[in-house]
């Protein structure tokens, strides 16, 4: 006769009393006879007798099969099997319950890890970061998901008409996200995902920021994202808007060399786009820096002011986009390659805007 899966395990449990009571001299008749003359219903008397002489075997079939439904802690899922008579669906709603009261425990603590996820069309491109406390949870595959959902929810989001708009986790937080992973899906807010899934890996999870960059001209948003473990998704992003003066100008040439001076900003930390845009307070600041390191090399007055103005230029070489040697090519810089991509497109090509961000900077790790 066969079996279900379903069926067998009660089965299991009454053949293996059967004959714990066949040892004590009883037949197995005696022993239906005993259970049903009880008061207590027959098939709960089996699931309790089963639950509680479950092999260590299904024990650890059971912690596997809710370790991949939930990606709870193996602790966490054992305890839950355990304080639930190793039901696997009762477990895993105490899971959540459990996770949700967990996480509120530890929001407080620092976490400074995580990813950053983009998303992007033609003419706008949004960047997420959320954080968690270690690199090993960010390398969970729900962890990336969400990260990669929330990306994708602020760029559907309203348009907010500005062309670089940074924004707080209360910009998309009470905003409804729809998930469609085998370990969270269904319709929910931002903040009720955050907190479900941390939950799920027993850390502080946290959306802290993002931005949305745009380019309303005839133009390109290029990306590039470093440390990459899946497509959109990685910790630190280069962002930067590249337009052509003349409407007719082809796009592709300006999304390969954008995307090349978008990895150039991930690897030189630009500040300022151009000298001009440099603070004048920011200028004299670095000026007197400077000008004490040359007044210890005793040179005369005019040595002294050729060596300040020297390494001004070579302060601007460091901090601003245009005057940056190139990382592709370093016998040019910034300025040079646009130049020579204006010629190629036959339109004068400019930078609209830049960002670069970074996973955890800022944050205070103490």
């Amino acid at each position: 006769m066969a079996w279900s899966q379903s069926a067998r395990k009660p089965m299991i449990g009454l053949l293996f009393r059967a004959q714990q009571h066949a040892a004590r001299g009883y037949s197995y008749s005696a022993f239906q006879a005993h259970l049903s003359s009880s008061n207590v219903d027959q098939s709960a008397t089996l699931l309790r007798r089963f639950s509680s002489e479950v092999p260590a075997s299904e024990q650890m079939n059971l912690i596997k099969q809710l370790r991949e439904r939930t990606s709870a802690p193996i602790k966490d899922v054992k305890a839950s099997l355990v304080s639930c008579n190793w039901d696997i669906d009762a477990a895993q709603k105490d899971l959540r319950k459990r996770g949700v009261v967990l996480a509120a425990k530890k929001s407080s603590r620092t976490a400074a890890e995580g990813l950053l996820a983009i998303a992007q069309d033609e003419k706008r491109a949004a960047v997420v970061e959320l954080n968690c406390e270690t690199d090993f949870v960010a390398r969970n595959d729900v962890f990336q998901y969400l990260a990669s959902s929330l990306a994708k929810l602020a760029l559907s989001a309203r348009d907010p008409g500005e062309l670089v708009f940074p924004f707080g986790p209360d910009y998309l937080e009470n905003l409804n996200v729809n998930l469609d992973h085998p370990k969270l899906n269904g319709e929910t807010t931002v903040q009720s995902a955050v907190t479900e899934v941390a939950a799920m890996v027993g850390e502080n999870v946290k959306f802290r920021r993002g931005f949305i960059m745009s380019t309303t001209a005839h133009g390109v948003v290029c990306s590039y994202m470093h440390t990459c473990p899946q497509p959109g998704l990685g910790r630190l992003a280069g962002l930067i808007t590249l337009e052509a003066e003349d409407s007719n100008a082809p796009l592709d040439a300006l999304q390969r060399v954008g995307k090349s001076i978008a990895m150039h900003i991930v690897a030189t930390k630009p500040l300022f786009l151009s000298k001009e845009l440099v603070s004048a307070s920011a200028v004299e600041n670095e000026r007197d820096i400077l000008r004490t390191q040359a007044e210890s090399s005793g040179k005369s007055q005019m040595a002294m002011e050729k060596m300040v103005e020297g390494r001004l230029r070579k302060y601007f070489e460091e901090v601003v986009l245009l005057e940056q040697k190139y990382v592709v090519n370093d016998s040019t810089n910034i300025k040079s390659v646009l130049n020579d991509l204006s010629k190629e497109v036959g339109s004068k090509v400019t930078v609209g805007n830049f960002a670069r961000m970074e996973v955890g900077e800022g944050v205070s790790k103490a």
